[in-house]
């Protein structure tokens, strides 16, 4: 299989590149994975790029973008970032890939018993080893974590039900946030050019749920 071009991307709207990806992940689950030459993909994209799909993920190494959607080299832009969340480079790259590069849609992955947000719901344990800058990371969450905690509910990792709430409403809260933070991406949708979507990686499956 080939690598795209600008011609193949330049075919593809948005519905279609988010069945691209629905059908990657058929085969993933059923190893069923394209037959790719990768060394052929690497002189294809040679010259230029050309991803029909920007991608939002966690840093975790089982969620591998490229892997559970079965793409291959030049197929899609993968932003890793632990708890999937957003900031202004990241939108930044969002651009990129979609008004610069020409992808069709972004995708917001989230997954089943992230690190991150487990992190997130044990937040004092994790000031308390004294890394500055993975408490801040963790405290991004308290927002999200407020909003899904019921009254009285423990506040911890172990509430399985909690973290699953939490990470539903984390890939929700990133999706409102890249159309409050960036017109470019706002308008774009709005114009049918792209469209923004969220999903849930079961790590248990390795199949993706689309929200």
């Amino acid at each position: 299989m080939r690598a795209h071009s600008a011609e193949t991307q330049s075919s593809v709207t948005p519905q279609k590149a988010l069945q691209f990806l629905k059908e990657g992940n058929q085969r993933f689950v059923n190893n069923l994975k394209f037959n790719r030459n990768l060394l052929e993909q690497v002189n294809d994209t040679r010259s230029g790029q050309w991803p029909f799909a920007c991608i939002l993920s966690c840093i975790d190494s089982r969620t591998s973008a490229e892997l559970i959607f079965d793409q291959g080299l030049g197929d899609v832009f993968s932003i890793r970032i632990a708890g999937n969340f957003v900031n202004q480079d990241i939108l930044g790259s969002m651009e990129f890939a979609c008004k610069v590069a020409g992808s069709k849609l972004v995708l917001v992955l989230g997954h089943t018993k992230c690190g991150a947000l487990k992190g997130g719901l044990d937040a004092v344990k994790v000031d308390d080893l004294g890394m500055d800058n993975l408490s801040h990371l963790v405290h991004r969450f308290d927002t999200c974590i407020h909003s899904v905690m019921k009254p009285g509910e423990e506040r911890s990792s172990a509430n399985h039900d909690l973290l699953e709430r939490l990470t539903i409403r984390n890939v929700e809260q990133a999706i409102v946030d890249i159309r409050n933070q960036s017109s470019v991406l706002r308008n774009m949708e709005k114009n049918g050019e792209i469209i923004i979507v969220g999903a849930n990686y079961d790590l248990e499956t390795g199949e993706v749920f689309w929200l």
